[in-house]
């Protein structure tokens, strides 16, 4: 039997009906795959191997002590003039007993604080104390004075027979003038520690400042301070 006009068109349209229909369900597919990507994301963070923060910048400090037997509890910070006091004495004589020739001698020890990096030091010029009153008018004795300074990396007696052993000086002329020519180092967090004695004379003969005498020299004080310029 032969197919009939009515049921070809029927089939025909079935058919475009079925291409419509798969055609939406391919573009179907495709928007849902769009949509539904997977996302991901990951954190880093600078860390100090603890959970807390890992980058900052370091410390660099020094201290001093100035005890004459460098008592392990006498570490003091004086970042400002006039600093730690340093005590000059000699056999039998004290700073304020010079005589022309005489010398007097006093030390410091210098160290890295706990927390700090290394660095060097370097000792200048001697200055005026601040706040500290002396009498000495027109710093005629200030600049007549001479002084020496001597350092080790280990401990030893300051007085006359320091500047014999085995000890580096580092300054040598007159105390208004002299800094030391070389720097020191120092190891971290208090890892080393330097050694300075300090020897302050009165010459003899007193070299005089234009129209003055010896005896204008009598009597007068003076308080120098120092300056240890530390570099990381």
């Amino acid at each position: 039997m032969g197919v009939s006009m009515e049921n070809q068109k029927r089939r025909l349209v079935r058919r475009r009906i079925f291409a419509v229909a798969a055609g939406g369900a391919a573009l179907g597919v495709g928007v849902a795959a769009t949509l539904a990507a997977w996302t991901d994301t990951e954190w880093v963070f600078g860390g100090d191997g603890a959970g807390g923060a890992g980058v900052g910048t370091s410390t660099f400090a020094i201290e001093q002590n100035t005890d004459p037997g460098f008592d392990p509890t006498a570490w003091t910070d004086e970042p400002d003039n006039p600093g730690g006091q340093m005590v000059f004495t000699a056999a039998g004589l004290l700073g304020t007993e010079l005589t022309p020739g005489d010398s007097v001698y006093a030390a410091v020890a210098l160290r890295t604080k706990n927390a700090s990096i290394a660095g060097d030091v370097q000792l200048q010029a001697a200055d005026p104390a601040a706040g500290i009153a002396t009498d000495d008018p027109g710093d005629l004795l200030f600049d007549a004075l001479d002084v020496r300074v001597a350092t080790s990396a280990t401990a030893f007696t300051c007085d006359a027979t320091a500047f014999t052993g085995p000890v580096t000086v580092i300054a040598d002329g007159s105390l208004a003038n002299t800094g030391a020519t070389l720097t020191q180092s120092l190891a971290a967090a208090s890892g080393s520690t330097q050694y300075y004695c300090f020897e302050v004379t009165l010459p003899d003969p007193i070299p005089l400042a234009g129209g003055t005498t010896p005896e204008d020299y009598m009597g007068r004080t003076i308080a120098p301070a120092w300056e240890f310029v530390a570099t990381s």
